[in-house]
């Protein structure tokens, strides 16, 4: 093994961030490049890192995110940055949280702390610290989602079978909301992969509705598109928030290609209980699904807290 070199060990002192009146953003960026703090140093590299993946023009880049922080006000920084990234993978929910919005379901703040029983018997839902009244979840997507899908099916472009990204298209083409994730997606050209889409309201809805109706939904289509993503570039980076259905899909397929080049993971969750949530990316090297020289780092925190802070320090919105 390679001696240390204590020299090169020592190199970057640590520096005290001092905040001023009327200080940018990317001022405090970059003041907190060598302020040696935890998780800030690593928020840091993932900054250059995002930066440099968004600038290469060889790279085909993937946004994954889960549903549950589309319920927060952070839907609206990654409607934002839609425009950024070829390729979206993320989980049912997610189209749950932003029709709903995008049809003026009204989500209020809330606690972590509250009664649950209470909140059930006066008919709110509780999503962390974020509460919504029954009527302006379920049934808004419910009425959405009945006009919407009545208007694809009776469209003379209807194809009587789609894949999930083919029917999440229609859907962001026939929403006028430009808060709207899916909305972003369409204006962009940006296809949104969903592998978990059956699972939560809009595939309950879907559900019923192919009970009736000449429809059939293709999830296999997807996979054979990300598949020949995978293979047909050289080069690909993702900024994967939370971990589950959508961080695997990012980095399953990309193993086929030999790894992701650029990797920035988000993550609150612990690595000690095995789980893909707290997997660290160095564990994805082991796999393959990232490369050995791969520009890639793992930052520990809360996405609601981190992620408008990378976004406004590279432009990316």
């Amino acid at each position: 093994m390679p001696r240390i070199n204590k020299k090169e060990l020592l190199a970057t002192e640590v520096k005290d961030v001092k905040i001023k009146k009327d200080m940018k953003v990317s001022e405090l960026i970059t003041g907190m490049s060598k302020i040696g703090g935890f998780s800030a140093q690593h928020m840091v590299k993932g900054i250059k890192i995002l930066k440099e993946m968004d600038s290469d023009s060889k790279s085909f880049n993937f946004l994954s995110f889960p549903a549950d922080i589309i319920s927060t006000g952070l839907r609206g920084v990654i409607a934002g940055m839609v425009k950024h990234f070829d390729a979206i993978i993320t989980t049912g929910g997610t189209l749950d949280h932003d029709i709903a919005r995008a049809f003026g379901g009204k989500y209020s703040l809330g606690t972590f702390n509250a009664d649950d029983s209470e909140l059930h018997k006066i008919g709110v839902y509780r999503l962390g610290n974020v509460f919504i009244e029954n009527k302006e979840y379920g049934l808004k997507l419910e009425e959405s989602f009945n006009k919407i899908m009545s208007d694809i099916y009776h469209s003379k472009d209807y194809k009587k079978e789609y894949s999930a990204s083919e029917l999440i298209y229609e859907f962001g083409k026939r929403i006028q909301s430009p808060d709207s994730i899916l909305r972003q997606a369409y204006l962009h050209k940006v296809k949104v992969f969903n592998p978990g889409i059956l699972d939560g309201a809009f595939g309950t809805q879907l559900s019923i509705f192919a009970q009736d109706h000449d429809f059939k939904l293709n999830l296999i289509k997807d996979e054979l598109e990300l598949s020949n993503i995978a293979f047909d570039n050289k080069v690909t980076g993702a900024l994967m928030i939370g971990g589950g259905i959508s961080k695997h899909h990012v980095i399953w397929w990309n193993q086929f290609k030999g790894g992701l080049d650029y990797a920035v993971y988000i993550t609150t969750a612990t690595q000690f209980d095995g789980s893909l949530s707290g997997a660290r990316l160095t564990e994805a090297v082991s796999w393959g699904k990232v490369k050995e020289k791969a520009k890639y780092v793992t930052i520990d925190g809360d996405a609601t807290i981190i992620l408008p802070f990378m976004c406004s320090a590279i432009n990316m919105y």
